[in-house]
């Protein structure tokens, strides 16, 4: 009885020496958070269930839009020819920290709110991403800063930017095309992951193309002397890209997916159609591969005797990485603690772990300290580049899933859906009000993220990888 009455008081004391810690500001910012949970989680889960893709969110963003709009912000809709876009913003002038929300679901991994794989509906899309967290959870800690400036706590200006089709075609771009982050001083963002920690790590810079082959239909058997063959020219183009890989550096990747090769067997067909995607830690190593692979195209069409059309989708930056942001978001994460968890969400974490096929180690949301950054890491890619590009980004991930969970995949879908998820939303709502809180109340801190901003992009000028014209809006 004397060991647990001694761990008691321990406990009592240590959640004592945690709450002085905290400022009342940031005290004010968790508060927030909390009296906004429920409405947050609801907003979460009808984004889960509605899993709408692409420039296709429209529930989705209206569902954000309506509830900043309904907490007191200034919301434009439809920004940058992107009907499912929006700024919010509450507050005037300086600084002005703004917070980026995702929304868009994956196509073809519905999944219940289950530890087993079953569609929730046979077919449609489903978060597995996250972004019907991370959307929510942004917002709740732009909320949180708006009503401490509201009461006079904090001066300056915060924006939440709603931002569309990061799965596929990468809204951003077209945002920061259209200037929306200028005179920002500072961008936060999250995403959800299975570890909680301050992101230091890049991403890999992206471009997107598509590539079109155009040759003479004839009877596959009859006459196919008459034909020029346009699946021919698209073998003939992978199988180029595909010797290319021995001769790229380990960095790169490439990517493709057919998207036509022809409809029947006895003709020959005559259009072919697939999307190409390149990648590499830095946009500057990427470009010359995606020079080359154009290149092929190129000569794919000659040996088949047909005639090719390329197309730039669009394409991504590296994330520009930012360690003084990392190291003030690193303070609050400890300040906050590690998330808890309950024998039920830590069942169906293992559950998760089981079915798909990894070591059941649980949930894993220790903080840990931060990291080195790598010069080269690998992973995926994500528009925040493009934003880190152009105002200094600070970023954050959170646990939603359980370790070594399959990303972009039904079981990252059904932990979104539940009580995992919503705990990590919520920690990162709280983790990035509190960081902003910081960087509205210690101009010099905004200084110091900016000052490592400017060194790290140095000479080089943005140039966004897109076509000219709008966005592929309705071309899903």
């Amino acid at each position: 009885m004397r060991k647990w009455a001694l761990i008691g008081l321990l406990l009592i004391f240590g959640t004592s020496i945690h709450s002085q810690k905290l400022s009342k500001n940031k005290k004010g910012a968790i508060a927030s958070v909390e009296k906004h949970e429920s409405s947050l989680i609801a907003i979460s889960d009808s984004i889960w269930a509605l899993a709408e893709t692409a420039f296709e969110e429209d529930e989705s963003s209206r569902i954000l839009a309506d509830y900043a709009e309904a907490n007191g912000f200034n919301v434009e809709r439809g920004v940058a020819e992107m009907p499912t876009a929006f700024v919010a913003t509450y507050g005037s002038g300086k600084p002005v920290i703004s917070v980026l929300g995702e929304f868009d679901a994956l196509p073809g991994i519905s999944q219940k709110a289950q530890p087993t794989k079953e569609a929730l509906a046979e077919g449609a899309a489903g978060h597995g991403c996250g972004h019907n967290l991370f959307g929510a959870g942004s917002l709740g800690a732009a909320i949180a800063v708006k009503e401490l400036i509201e009461q006079g706590k904090l001066k300056g200006t915060v924006k939440f930017f709603g931002t569309p089709s990061e799965e596929k075609y990468f809204g951003k771009i077209w945002m920061v095309r259209e200037g929306l982050w200028d005179g920002v001083d500072v961008n936060l963002s999250w995403h959800p992951g299975a570890s909680t920690k301050a992101d230091v790590q890049s991403s890999l810079a992206l471009v997107d193309f598509k590539v079109e082959f155009f040759g003479q239909a004839a009877h596959a058997s009859a006459d196919p002397w008459n034909g020029r063959s346009a699946s021919d020219a698209l073998e003939l183009y992978t199988a180029g890209i595909n010797y290319y890989r021995e001769h790229i550096k380990p960095t790169v990747r490439i990517h493709y997916h057919i998207q036509d090769g022809g409809q029947v067997v006895n003709v020959v067909p005559d259009y072919s159609k697939l999307w190409v995607r390149v990648r590499d830690t830095k946009r500057s190593g990427m470009m010359p591969v995606y020079e080359r692979v154009q290149k092929m195209a190129e000569g794919a069409a000659i040996l088949a005797n047909v005639d090719y059309k390329i197309s730039l989708i669009s394409g991504i930056y590296e994330v520009l990485v930012n360690r003084a942001g990392g190291e003030i978001m690193q303070k609050n994460l400890e300040l906050l603690g590690p998330i808890t968890y309950t024998e039920k969400e830590i069942a169906f974490g293992k559950k998760i772990q089981e079915v798909t096929g990894k070591p059941q180690l649980g949930l894993d949301s220790a903080i840990s300290s931060l990291e080195t950054t790598k010069e080269h890491p690998g992973g995926g890619s994500t528009d925040v580049g493009d934003v880190s590009w152009n105002v200094p980004n600070i970023n954050l991930s959170v646990t939603t899933a359980p370790k070594d969970t399959p990303w972009h995949s039904w079981a990252v879908v059904a932990c979104g859906g539940m009580s995992i998820g919503h705990k990590g939303m919520s920690y990162a709502a709280k983790a990035m009000a509190m960081t902003m809180v910081d960087l509205f109340e210690d101009p010099k801190l905004v200084q110091k993220v900016n000052a490592e901003y400017l060194e790290r992009k140095g000479s080089e000028t943005y140039e966004a990888i897109v076509p000219e014209g709008p966005p592929p809006v309705g071309n899903n």
